[in-house]
C-alpha cells in the first residue's frame, strides 16, 4: 500500500462476509472500485462471520472466500479480519474512502467515526440490498 500511496493512488476499504458470492457482491465491489483508487476488501474470518450470521455460517471457508473475492477484476487486495467491524483496520490502513453497501447510510456505518478521524470519507455504494446470501440459502430450505 505504501507504493500505491507514493504513486498518488487513493485507498478504498470495504468489508463483508462474502459467504456465497452473488451478483449483489459483484455490483457492490465494482461500485466501490468506481470511486477511483485501489480497492482493499476486508473479509470476516470464519469466527467473526459465524458470530455475525449465526449457526451454519459461513458456508464457505475463509480462505476460499478470500480467493474468490481476490479473483474479481475490481479487487486489488484482500485481507481477513477477526473482529466484528473494521475499526482496527481503518486505523491501520487509513483509507481515503470507506465504502459500505446500501443497507447502511453514511451516518449508520459502524466505523464512521474512525474513518473521519483518519481523514477519510464514507461512501454508500452498490445496488439496493435485494440480494443476500441469507436469502439465497432460505430459497433452498
Amino acid at each position: 500500500m505504501q507504493q500505491w500511496r507514493a504513486a498518488g493512488e487513493k485507498i478504498i476499504l470495504t468489508n463483508g462476509c462474502f459467504d456465497l458470492l452473488h451478483v449483489g457482491h459483484v455490483r457492490y465491489l465494482e461500485a466501490a472500485k468506481a470511486l477511483g483508487g485501489k480497492l482493499v476488501v476486508a473479509i470476516n474470518s470464519d469466527a467473526s462471520a459465524h458470530t455475525l450470521k449465526g449457526a451454519g455460517r459461513p458456508r464457505t471457508p475463509q480462505q476460499e472466500r478470500a480467493e474468490l473475492v481476490a479473483a474479481l477484476a475490481a479487487v486489488d487486495a484482500v485481507t481477513l479480519f477477526d473482529a466484528l467491524d473494521v475499526r482496527e483496520l481503518v486505523r491501520l490502513l487509513r483509507p481515503d474512502i470507506h465504502a459500505k453497501g446500501t443497507d447502511y447510510t453514511a451516518e449508520s456505518v459502524p466505523e464512521r467515526d474512525e474513518v473521519l478521524a483518519c481523514g477519510g470519507i464514507v461512501a454508500i455504494v452498490g445496488d439496493p440490498k435485494d440480494h443476500s446470501t441469507t436469502e439465497l440459502l432460505s430459497r433452498g430450505e
